[in-house]
């Protein structure tokens, strides 16, 4: 159950991500990381590792934008 629940909130923070990647939108980025944090973490409860790892694959994007736009743009 925890794997679901990683993985729908992975899901709700890449629908997230998009909106995030338009220009001078970027600072929801911040929030997006937050909120697959949070499914990350209910991925280490499970004993699968689908919902963590997809997760961290979109925290890692967040992040990635987060750096190339300086962290608020």
């Amino acid at each position: 159950m925890a794997n679901l629940i990683a993985f729908l909130l992975g899901l709700v923070a890449l629908v997230l991500a998009f909106i995030g990647f338009i220009p001078f939108l970027g600072w929801l980025n911040w929030l997006i990381i937050l909120i697959a944090g949070v499914g990350a973490a209910f991925g280490f409860i499970s004993d699968k590792s689908g919902g963590r790892n997809f997760c961290l694959v979109v925290m890692a994007i967040c992040a990635l934008r987060l750096w190339i736009g300086g962290g608020i743009i």
